[in-house]
């Protein structure tokens, strides 16, 4: 029995530094190259340099407001009476068309009655001048014959005597005469009407209301023609002239209006160094506080190129292709917009980097990109 148990033991043991080996033969055997690496060469973008006129454009944006705007307010107190129109917003009106009429009666009876004693005092002296100043009766006699209560005094007759003007001023005829013409024109402020062909913007009352003196009514504005403020650097103020022709895009790029510059302010905003332009637009479209794109043509720079402004690097350089090997050279920006950059001083037929290139520096060896194989291909 022990026999056996020794024997069992040494198998055990031959058997597990045989598999110990077997396993270490068979590890030596796997010996995996290591792989070389591969230079990898990039393939890059190019454009051979033209240089000549590129214009500068100015982008700016602003959104539209009313050229010609009205705030309606009351000068008299009374009760808002009901026009042949509704007075909400959105209503349009035509020039001279009455867009608020206020209560009147009782104010304008006192106007009848002050008109009323003016004719009854003129009346009276009549038999004075046909018998002291029978040369002028007539004259007067006329004026007397054209008043008409129902409609607006009129002028009195022109007086060319010192006699003449002694006689009627000391009757109190000026000074009524001018009463009751202040009196018309304060009850002519009981009907506001549009000064010009628009609509109502806003509207603050209603028919029935009792509306008081000072109290802002609405608002009205002509729909003919709108204006956009825009903010220009002050650099390029000098180059912007009044009537100048501009471009103008909405939102989404997908109308084009044109405008002009209507007005250039004198002063420079102190905060932001610029200049505010008032560009003149009008088109059956457009809306108040519309925003709206212009594109200012500001003026055109000579033995220029254009590039994407991520193709600049600092200091002022850009990658160029010699042969196939990068290099950088020194440049000069002109100008400045949100994507592209004008530059000089780029020397006629040199090969430039038309895209970025992920990880390039100077002397990296590249691919120029043939554009006619990639043509064949598709």
């Amino acid at each position: 029995m022990n026999t056996r148990k020794i024997l069992l033991s040494v198998i055990g043991i031959l058997i597990i530094v045989a598999s110990v080996f077997v396993a270490r033969s068979i590890i030596n055997s796997k010996k995996t190259p290591r792989p070389k690496p591969e230079k990898v060469i990039k393939t890059v973008f190019i454009d051979t340099v033209k240089n000549g006129n590129v214009p500068i454009i100015i982008p700016a944006n602003g959104n539209l407001s009313a050229k010609q705007r009205v705030e309606l307010y009351s000068e008299v107190q009374g009760v808002f009476r009901k026009g042949n129109k509704l007075f909400k917003a959105g209503q349009s009106y035509k020039s001279g068309e009455t867009i608020i009429r206020i209560d009147a009666s009782e104010y304008a009876a006192s106007v009848q009655s002050a008109k009323s004693n003016l004719y009854n005092l003129i009346t009276s002296i009549m038999p004075d001048l046909r018998l002291d100043y029978p040369e002028i009766f007539p004259k007067w006699q006329k004026y007397l014959s054209d008043f008409n209560m129902e409609n607006s005094t009129p002028a009195l007759p022109e007086m060319t005597d010192e006699k003449e003007k002694y006689f009627i001023s000391g009757r109190g005829i000026l000074t009524n005469y001018y009463n009751v013409k202040n009196l018309e024109q304060r009850l002519s402020k009981y009907r506001i009407s549009a000064p010009f062909s628009g609509i109502l913007t806003e509207a603050l009352v209603t028919e029935g209301t009792l509306v008081r003196s000072g109290q802002k009514l609405g608002e009205f504005i002509n729909t003919d023609i709108y204006e956009m403020e825009v903010a220009i650097g002050k650099a390029y103020s000098d180059l912007l002239r009044v009537g100048e022709k501009v471009e103008l895009v909405n939102l989404n790029g997908t109308k084009t209006y044109t405008g002009k510059v209507a007005r250039i302010n004198g002063s420079v905003d102190l905060a932001s160094q610029t200049i505010r332009a008032y560009i003149d637009v009008k088109d059956e479209n457009l809306r108040e506080g519309m925003y709206l794109e212009a594109n200012l043509d500001a003026r055109q720079e000579e033995d220029a190129i254009e590039i994407d402004r991520g193709l600049l690097l600092e200091d002022n350089k850009i990658f160029v292709v010699r042969d196939t090997i990068l290099d950088i050279i020194d440049v000069k920006p002109v100008y400045f917009s949100d994507r592209k950059v004008v530059l000089k001083n780029v020397p006629d037929g040199i090969t430039i980097v038309s895209k970025p290139v992920v990880g390039a520096y100077a002397g990296m060896l590249v691919k120029v990109f043939d554009e006619s194989n990639s043509k064949t291909k598709e």
